[in-house]
């Protein structure tokens, strides 16, 4: 297993993630002699669906210690069990409750313990945690996923990454009355990564209402595929525009997504998918650091944007990414019109040059270096002293 870079919290604590982002793995490692109910396993999660109240049964003849439920969304009703053992005194159990999705346990009127646990995510491998073994031009191409990095086949387990989601997440908790127009959905949205998205565009494209693409992109979110970026707009002194941008967790299941075709330009794909690969880095960054921070892009309605804003305690970065191997005066264009209304920001343009430059006051990093270098609870490469 490669050391992550997640930390585990020292009470009890969710901890949610796509399939594949490697929870199982992970928890198992951290805690080798816990009590570990796999609720993917069919026969314990009939047994306890029937009986949920047979895993106070389970916890007591393990003792105490750790107890890990394993996609606990499963079986919903065992987060009321767990709660009245939080609740007993003396606590002598830490819950490690993971799951792929918090949708069928929302819709259940579960409350998450109603903070008696902490909630954390893990993410796609990030570039630190690979070491050596990162390729940005792989990275790219089949993305960080821990599963399909794992694979000797990596693009084969992204064509059936999607359809797996469909079947096992989608189809079998009945989220959606048809799993063939969900399908059809994913591939639509793929063209909208990194980009505002636009509901009645793809209601018209998917042929169904807009309503229903309002609630597949519920969905979407609700199982950790997606996220959503939303527009800076603290002291605003020009009018910007409303709606956030919405990225696919991680770049290479973008790349198994997108439908492509003759009038597609590969760099164009690639452009898109490197901007996902920073922005699910960023998102890492700012969940394993849990230093406040927010991720936002900025755009105004005259046509600057900014790729990212990274805004909390203690940081404040303007990000560019740039797919090229040189660097303009006209690429710096959006950054500047962002230091006239911020100038406290530090300013990043990352590109896939290999020089480190200085240029109008913002700093160039080939977008590789800066990857490799953010670490949890570092400063955002180039924002430091």
């Amino acid at each position: 297993m490669r050391p992550r870079l997640y930390r585990p919290p020292r009470s009890s604590f969710f901890l949610f993630g796509p399939r594949g982002t490697g929870k199982s793995t992970l928890v198992r490692a951290a805690f080798p002699e816990a009590l570990v109910v796999d609720l993917l396993d069919p026969g314990t999660a009939r047994e306890l669906s029937a009986r949920p109240e047979n895993l106070r049964e389970r916890v007591a003849a393990a003792g105490g210690g750790v107890v890990v439920l394993d996609e606990v969304q499963r079986v919903p009703a065992l987060l009321d069990v767990v709660h009245g053992l939080l609740d007993g005194r003396p606590r002598t159990t830490r819950f490690v409750l993971t799951g792929s999705s918090a949708r069928t346990l929302r819709r259940g009127g579960v409350d998450l313990l109603a903070g008696r646990a902490l909630v954390t995510a893990l993410h796609p491998f990030l570039a630190a945690e690979l070491g050596e073994a990162f390729s940005l031009d792989r990275a790219l191409r089949v993305g960080t996923l821990p599963v399909v990095l794992a694979s000797e086949e990596p693009e084969r387990v992204l064509r059936a990454y999607a359809a797996l989601y469909v079947r096992e997440e989608v189809q079998q908790e009945g989220l959606v009355r048809n799993a063939g127009d969900f399908a059809r959905f994913l591939e639509v949205v793929s063209l909208s990564h990194g980009a505002p998205v636009n509901a009645t565009a793809v209601a018209r494209e998917c042929a169904v209402a807009r309503l229903t693409v309002v609630n597949y992109l519920s969905i979407l979110e609700d199982l950790l595929l997606a996220f959503r970026v939303p527009v800076f707009a603290r002291r605003a002194g020009r009018a910007v525009v409303a709606h956030p941008k919405i990225y696919l967790f991680d770049a290479g299941v973008y790349r198994s997504l997108r439908p492509a075709g003759p009038l597609d330009r590969p760099e164009g794909i690639e452009g898109h998918a490197l901007e996902g690969l920073v922005a699910t880095h960023l998102r890492a960054w700012i969940d394993y650091s849990e230093n406040g921070a927010v991720l936002h892009y900025w755009r105004t309605k005259a046509g600057s944007e900014v790729d990212f804003v990274v805004h909390g305690p203690g940081t404040f970065a303007a990000i560019e990414v740039m797919n090229s191997r040189s660097v303009r005066p006209e690429d710096l264009r959006s950054l500047r019109s962002f230091r006239d209304d911020y100038p406290e920001a530090r300013r990043l343009l990352l590109y896939r040059g290999r020089d480190r430059l200085v240029r109008d006051g913002v700093l160039v990093l080939p977008c590789e270096e800066f990857l490799r270098a953010l670490r949890p609870g570092a400063p955002i490469p180039g924002e430091g002293p």
